[in-house]
Order: C-alpha cells, then structure tokens, then sequence
C-alpha cells in the first residue's frame, strides 16, 4: 500500500523512526541494520511494509529495497513472522543472511535468538531456491542506498521488461559506469542491453 516514506526524521532509535511527513507523524519499525544506516540529516527516506493484523496496523521501515525484500522473503516461510525477521535483520545484515541462507549455514542462523535448528532448516529449505547470488547487491557498486537505480527499475518494470532481468542490466552498468548515473542515463543504457 505504501512504497516508502520521505519526510523529516523526529525521532529514531535501534527499534523505530518517526518520519513528520507535512504534519502528519509516522511510526516505522525498523532494525538495527537500518538504525545504523539512517544519516543523521533531518531529510530522511524508508521503503516500507504494511502489517495488518486483527488487534494493530504495523509499519515496518527499510533502508533499501534489499533489506525489504529480504524480510518479505523471511516473513513467507512457515513459523517466521515479522518481529523474528525483524531480529534476524537486526542480528546479521541481510547480505550476512542471504549468505547463510544460500550456503545452508543454519549454525549462523541459529546464533540469531530465537531461531532454533528447525526454523533455520525451514528458512534455508524454503528460501534457498528463491535467493540466488544475483541477489546479493554489490556494495562497492553503490547498489544499496542507489535511489535512481530504483526509479530506473520502476521504469523498465513499467516498461514490460522482467524485473529480474532489468535489475541484473542496472547492475552491470552500475558495476562498470559507476554510482553516479542520472535515472535518464541508466534506462537508455539499461534499454540498449535488453
């Protein structure tokens, strides 16, 4: 329902953001990884899943599209819900956890508190197959906190071309041309390799 936030930051902490967006407060949850990523500048932007439970309305807050989409992934698997996800992001960062994941390493998972040797065999069982290392972002690449790589996916995804294809030209392009590139220049790049 909501892609993300931007607004001033009010207030934040290891476990929530609140982003003022023109006079209207929003209360995010979020983890540590995501804490530890938000600036300190007042201008502040988080992509965002909409829980809707019975008893709360809950709005969780991510630093990227990764790290969203990772816990959407973690919240699909049997037995996980969105306070362990939460945790799991909190303990290890998502490239750590797409790593364990894709290696079955459940040892590394199961040193997250609260996920035992079942749930970690779930995880791996359920997500391996899903997560391949085209998954894993390149940091050195700008690829993480890149806003025009996500609008210029957006485009493309709009455009018709498969969003996994799509996103594996942005990244080559990002990968040999740099971080620096406008949204117009990565769809004509992205639109001469497809």
């Amino acid at each position: 329902m909501y892609e993300y936030i931007k607004g001033r930051l009010v207030e934040k902490n290891p476990a929530y953001a609140v982003i003022d967006c023109n006079g209207v407060a929003y209360f995010l949850n979020i983890s540590v990884y995501t804490y530890s990523k938000i600036g300190e500048d007042e201008s502040c932007m988080l992509f965002t899943h909409l829980v809707v439970r019975e008893d709360a309305h809950l709005l969780f807050g991510f630093i990227d599209t990764y790290e969203r989409d990772l816990f959407r992934h973690l919240i699909s698997v049997s037995g996980v819900g969105v306070n362990t996800a939460r945790i799991i992001l909190s303990s290890l960062n998502p490239m750590e956890v797409t790593q364990a994941i894709i290696d079955g390493n459940a040892p590394m998972l199961q040193r997250i508190k609260g996920i035992g040797s079942k749930t970690a065999e779930r995880i791996i069982i359920d997500l391996k197959n899903k997560l391949s290392r085209s998954f894993i972002p390149s940091e050195k690449s700008g690829v993480l906190h890149n806003t025009n790589q996500e609008e210029a996916l957006s485009a493309l995804s709009i455009l018709g071309f498969p969003k996994a294809l799509a996103e594996k030209v942005l990244n080559k392009i990002i990968e040999s041309e740099g971080s620096g590139l406008s949204v117009e220049q990565l769809i004509k790049l992205a639109l001469r390799l497809l």
